[in-house]
């Protein structure tokens, strides 16, 4: 989920093409063969800077993305229909919650502190991804989240686990398992739905229609309007295109989609014989750029909520360096 950071402007710089000086050729040179004979970049490798500011950008994206992300379900933790069900969203959020710190962790290890991550998301200089700026309407929501946001998550992450810079491929490994279980658990969900009253299918159908085109578009614009998707591929960062990955997705929810007994709201959507895939209809980009740039349906909500979230936490980040303060004290008095 989350690499939209890939398609985005830098305001800062007008290009993520870095030109070494004379002194860096070599070390270049070096890199260079590395992305060649596709081997893992580590914090202690040499690389462009314009390398280590694409991804941070991104990892802290995809960090800020699971945070932000636990709110559209952690809004219906107090409401599932059942215990079974309130333990399992728990975990869910839970896992969330973890894949930001694994991520914050492995951007801090290019040289940028978690502390300035977050004031970039809390600022709204950086972005996550726009999915979650829709609301959570009904519980069928919570699982069409799980089926459809977490499998294309899946989709656009699994690759990420061959990434070029190692922490960020190691973190997707385990990132990806849970994911995996995510996607599962919501398609079971949809399945119980679907087999109860006519008031639920009809509930199930209704999530469906409004998260599917928003789906779509989590992977990014068009390949044709994505200009720094070649570079990211060049670096290994990206490992395949926004449009493939796209395809990808709905081919596999395709089957998915009719053995739940739900319509895909897309009256293009069919089988191409010609290319073994499915056409598909055009998505809204205007919608998507509006979200992204801060104009969806929850962008201030769930800002505000991440906001002040950090905030009322502020007393136990000081409890911890306190203890730990004093800890370091402690040692060193013994140590005399």
């Amino acid at each position: 989920m989350y690499t939209q950071a890939m398609d985005l402007p830098d305001p800062q710089a007008g290009t993520l093409q870095a030109v070494p000086a004379p002194a860096e050729s070599a070390l270049q040179q070096q890199f260079d063969g590395k992305m060649d004979a596709d081997r893992k970049i580590e914090p202690q490798d040499w690389m462009p800077d314009a390398y280590r500011k694409t991804l941070v950008r991104q990892i802290s994206q995809h960090a800020h993305s699971e945070i932000v992300g636990m709110q559209p379900e952690g809004n219906w933790i107090s409401r599932a229909p059942s215990l079974k069900r309130k333990a399992i969203l728990l975990a869910k959020v839970q896992d969330e919650g973890g894949h930001g710190l694994y991520l914050y962790s492995a951007g801090e290890t290019l040289g940028t502190s978690r502390d300035q991550m977050l004031e970039g998301l809390h600022s709204g200089k950086a972005k996550y991804s726009s999915i979650f700026n829709y609301p959570t309407l009904t519980w069928a929501d919570v699982g069409v989240i799980g089926w459809l946001v977490d499998g294309a998550a899946i989709m656009n992450q699994v690759p990420i686990c061959r990434c070029s810079y190692g922490p960020y491929a190691r973190a997707m490994i385990r990132i990806c398992k849970e994911e995996s279980f995510h996607q599962r658990q919501g398609f079971e969900s949809l399945m119980v739905q679907m087999g109860g009253t006519p008031a639920q299918r009809e509930m199930v159908q209704d999530a469906v229609n409004r998260w599917w085109w928003p789906v779509l578009a989590m992977f990014g614009p068009p390949d044709a309007d994505s200009p720094n998707s070649a570079q990211g591929m060049r670096w290994g960062i990206k490992r395949i295109s926004n449009d493939e990955l796209r395809q990808k997705f709905v081919d596999a929810t395709v089957p998915q989609a009719r053995i739940l007994g739900v319509t895909l709201p897309d009256p293009d959507l069919k089988w191409n014989e010609a290319r073994a895939q499915h056409d598909y209809g055009v998505i809204d980009w205007d919608d998507f750029w509006a979200v992204v740039n801060g104009n969806g349906p929850c962008n201030k909500e769930r800002l505000a909520t991440r906001v002040k979230a950090h905030e009322d936490g502020q007393w136990v980040r000081d409890a911890a360096l306190a203890h730990a303060a004093k800890q370091r004290a402690r040692a060193l008095k013994e140590a005399a």
